[in-house]
């Protein structure tokens, strides 16, 4: 980053309070910022940290009203943690964009279609798969044969992206993640055995799309299994075989989607949710953490409890079941009489 205040400023439409040619080389906490740096500020808790901060210059509301003179220069904008969020994509694609070529220990199959502008880290293999312009993949990933990778996704280390899988553009799969595994199918034998049912499908993720840390995503035993634009999945994240989860779905870390359940759009999932298998989830629902969701749920809903019910109810018989000791003790006296 090499930008002066006055670019800032025009890029975002703010106004400046202070030095317009100060130079800004690297973003920063309002609390530990260093001189160069710029900064924002957007809740009123850290407004303390204004008056003494070491930052060239700081974001700020339009219409916010200083208490007393500080040193820094203001840019004052309409939504100072909107702008600062867009100077660190801004960062932290100038970063990736330096990441180019091809590492001299990655094995790369002379079948695979690469694109321009990528990065292969160390040790990683790639069979016969297609690899757009502008692709990141970190070291020690293996991706596997018909595999597609859209433009500009990253491919963080460690990472196994299986046959024939499909991964949309601007994607972010951090590392540990399993996309195309196989899906948990086994049919029971008169024997008491269990024989593997072959999972022939295969795993399509759209755009934008970001899966956290050591999360799975099975193969459809036939078809696909689905991530529509804009899901995000926390870490540790299980999604088994012929889900189907609509867009701008969120999932927090350590939850589990059962085989062929189908989520709507713009749902927000807690941490620890289990869903079970062929269910089906309405649009703009929201789970509680730790729920246990083994009924269709229509659209909107608010729940929470294993098994699901809905919220407010919830809590009412929660509050009830904090009291059944008191009460008990209020019917055996009763009792007694």
């Amino acid at each position: 980053m090499n930008l002066t205040l006055k670019e800032i400023a025009a890029k975002f439409k703010g106004s400046i309070e202070g030095n317009a040619e100060v130079t800004i080389n690297q973003l920063g906490k309002i609390e530990t910022a260093k001189s160069g740096s710029i900064t924002f500020l957007a809740n009123e808790k850290y407004a303390k940290f204004l008056y003494i901060t070491k930052a060239s210059a700081v974001i700020v509301q339009k219409e916010f009203i200083l208490k007393t003179p500080i040193k820094c220069t203001l840019v004052r904008v309409d939504d100072p943690y909107a702008v600062f969020t867009n100077l660190l994509l801004d960062e932290a694609k100038n970063r990736e964009n330096l990441k180019t070529g091809i590492h001299i220990s990655a094995i790369v199959s002379p079948l695979a279609k690469l694109g321009e502008d990528i990065f292969i880290g160390a040790n990683t293999v790639i069979g016969e798969s297609t690899i757009e312009s502008g692709v990141k993949i970190g070291a020690n990933c293996v991706i596997g044969d018909q595999v597609y990778i859209a433009k500009n996704t990253k491919v963080h280390s460690c990472v196994s992206i299986l046959d024939e899988s499909e991964v949309g553009s601007s994607c972010i799969i951090h590392s540990g993640v399993v996309i195309g595994s196989d899906g948990f199918g086994f049919a029971p034998q008169s024997s008491g055995a269990y024989l593997k049912i072959p999972q022939l499908g295969k795993v399509v993720l759209k755009n934008n799309i970001e899966i956290g840390a050591n999360s799975t995503i099975d193969r459809a035993t036939l078809g696909e299994t689905i991530l529509h634009e804009g899901v995000k999945l926390d870490n540790m994240v299980q999604i088994a075989h012929n889900v189907e989860i609509g867009e701008h779905t969120v999932i927090a870390a350590q939850s589990g989607v059962a085989g062929s359940a189908k989520i709507g759009a713009r749902c927000i999932i807690g941490g620890q949710v289990g869903i079970a298998g062929h269910l089906t989830l309405g649009d703009d629902i929201q789970i509680q953490g730790k729920s246990g969701v083994t009924k269709n749920i229509p659209n909107g809903k608010v729940i929470q409890g294993n098994p699901t019910m809905d919220f407010k109810p919830y809590y009412k018989s929660y509050s009830l079941f904090k009291q059944f000791p008191s009460i008990e003790a209020r019917l055996r006296k009763l009792e007694e009489k």
